[in-house]
C-alpha cells in the first residue's frame, strides 16, 4: 500500500509512524510531503516596486544627506527560482525528515517531497500523481469557524478520491 503523509511540520512522527506503518505494511512505502505557498506574484511586485524608485536617502544630520544606491542583486545571484527552490528544499527537509525517521525506525520504507502551491490542491494533486491509497493528514482541531471557512483538513477530506485519515495535532 503506497501512503501519503501531509506535514506542515506540526505532526507528531511517532503518532504518524504508529497510524501509517500498519497501512504501508511490509511491501508498502509512505510519502511524507509538505506544501509551501511561496507568493511569487509579491516578490514580483516588490521586484518591481523598488526597481522603478529612486535610491533611498539617509539624513545623517541637518547638513549631512547620504544617498544610497538602489539595492543590486549580486553578480552570483542565482535567480529567484533557484532561490525559492532552495527555501523548498529546506523546509522538505525541516517538515518531513523527522516523519521519515520515525517511519524508517519502524520498518517503513519512507521518501520526502514538497510542493510549491496552495496546501489542498497541492496534497490532492500529489495523492493522485502518485495514485496512493490513503491520504494523511493532520487536523488541528479548531472547531466549526475553521469548517466553515474550510482548513486544509477539511478541504482534502471532501475532496479527496481516495480515503483520508485525520491526525489530531495537539497544540502546546
Amino acid at each position: 500500500m503506497h501512503v501519503l503523509v501531509a506535514t506542515d511540520g506540526q505532526l507528531d512522527p511517532a503518532a504518524v509512524a504508529k497510524f501509517s506503518a500498519p497501512l504501508a505494511g511490509e511491501d508498502g512505502t509512505v510519502t511524507v510531503l509538505t506544501v509551501i505557498e511561496v507568493p511569487r506574484a509579491l516578490l514580483q511586485e516588490l521586484q518591481s516596486h523598488f526597481s522603478d524608485q529612486e535610491p533611498p536617502t539617509l539624513h545623517m544630520t541637518d547638513s549631512e544627506t547620504v544617498t544610497t544606491a538602489a539595492p543590486q542583486k549580486p553578480r552570483s545571484w542565482p535567480g529567484d527560482d533557484a532561490i525559492i527552490q532552495q527555501y523548498l528544499e529546506g523546509k522538505r527537509h525541516e517538515r518531513c525528515q523527522p516523519v521519515a525517521d520515525a517511519l524508517e525506525a519502524a520498518g517503513v520504507t519512507a521518501d520526502t517531497s514538497v510542493v510549491e502551491g496552495p496546501a489542498a490542491r497541492g496534497i490532492l494533486e500529489t495523492a493522485t500523481a502518485l495514485d496512493v491509497d490513503i491520504i494523511i493528514v493532520g487536523s488541528h482541531g479548531l472547531g466549526l469557524f475553521e469548517g466553515l471557512l474550510g482548513s486544509t483538513s477539511t478541504k482534502v477530506t471532501r475532496l479527496a478520491k481516495r480515503p483520508v485519515l485525520l491526525l489530531r495535532v495537539d497544540e502546546h
